[in-house]
C-alpha cells in the first residue's frame, strides 16, 4: 500500500530530523536546519516532501501553519513537526509529533501532551464504518473541554462549553480531521453531505490530529503555559470493524517519544 510506503519514509525523516537537533540548536535558523534534513530525506527516498513541512518550535507552534521556519530551536522548548513524504505514486503521508528539544518533557510540557495525546486516542477509539466524519471530531472535543475545564482555563464547565458556548475552541481552533492519499488538503468545496456529515466508510483513510495552543501572549493562562504549542497526528485506515493507526510505528507516548530521542 503506498500510504504504508509514505508512512515508513517519513519515519526515516523524523528520525533523521532528530539527530540534527545538534546542529539545529547551534544555528540562529534552526528550523530551517530541521526543514533541511527532512526534505533531504523525502528527496532520497522518495519523489520530494507531500506540503511546506512545519518545523515550528517554541512558541511557533502556536501557529498553524508555521512554514517560515526562520526561528531558532532552543533546549527546554518544543518542536512541533508536522511533515509528509511524497511517493512517485504522489501517495503523502501526513503525521505530526511533538518533541522536546532537550530529550525530555517538562512537567507542563508532559501535562499537555497528554491531554492532547487522550484526545486523539478517544477520536481513533470510536471510528468505525457507520459513524459520521463529525462524530470523530466530536469525540476529540470532549477531551479538549473537559482539560481545560480541569486546569480553570475556562469559566463554564466543559459540557456548557460544549453545548454551544465553546470557550474551549481558544485553545484548539481547528478541526481534527481530514481525508488523506493524492492530497493532504481539505476541498473547499466539498458538499457537507459528503464531508463534516457524510458517512465514515470502510477503505477510507483520514488524519486525526487534536491540538492544544496557548499563546505567549495569552493572559487567560498561566505564564508556565504561555508559549506552549502541541500537536499529534496520526494516518488513520477504517477497516470493516474498526480502524487502523497506520503511523502507530512513530513513537507517541511520552515514554516512546523520550527514548526516541535519548536513542
Amino acid at each position: 500500500m503506498e500510504l504504508r510506503a509514505a508512512i515508513a519514509s517519513t519515519k526515516l525523516g523524523f528520525d533523521d530530523v532528530i539527530a540534527s537537533f545538534p546542529a539545529a540548536i547551534k544555528s540562529r535558523r534552526g528550523e530551517r536546519v530541521i526543514e533541511g534534513a527532512f526534505a533531504a530525506r523525502a528527496r532520497l527516498e522518495d519523489n520530494t516532501v507531500g506540503y511546506d513541512t512545519i518545523a515550528a518550535a517554541g512558541s511557533h507552534a502556536c501557529i498553524l501553519h508555521w512554514t517560515k521556519n526562520d526561528g531558532a530551536v532552543r533546549p527546554g522548548e518544543l518542536l512541533l513537526l508536522d511533515a509528509g513524504i511524497e511517493r512517485e505514486s504522489y501517495y503523502t503521508a501526513d503525521i505530526t509529533r511533538t518533541l522536546p528539544v532537550s530529550g525530555k518533557f517538562t512537567e507542563e510540557q508532559k501535562m499537555v501532551y497528554e491531554a492532547v495525546l487522550e484526545a486523539a486516542d478517544a477520536a481513533f477509539k470510536i471510528v468505525r464504518p457507520g459513524i459520521t466524519f463529525n462524530e470523530v471530531h466530536a469525540a476529540a472535543m470532549e477531551v479538549i473541554a473537559a482539560k481545560v475545564a480541569e486546569w480553570g482555563l475556562i469559566p463554564v464547565s466543559a459540557e456548557e462549553s460544549l453545548s454551544g458556548l465553546q470557550y474551549h475552541r481558544r485553545y484548539m481552533v481547528h478541526g481534527t480531521s481530514h481525508h488523506l492519499g493524492l492530497d493532504v488538503h481539505d476541498c473547499a468545496q466539498a458538499r457537507r453531505e459528503f464531508y463534516h456529515d457524510g458517512e465514515v466508510k470502510e477503505g477510507m483513510v483520514f488524519t486525526i490530529e487534536p491540538g492544544l495552543y496557548f499563546q505567549p501572549d495569552d493572559t487567560t493562562v498561566p505564564e508556565n503555559l504561555r508559549g506552549i504549542g502541541v500537536r499529534i497526528e496520526d494516518d488513520i485506515l477504517v477497516t470493516a470493524n474498526g480502524a487502523e493507526n497506520l503511523s502507530a510505528g512513530i513513537p507517541r507516548t511520552v515514554a516512546e517519544v523520550e527514548k526516541w530521542l535519548a536513542s
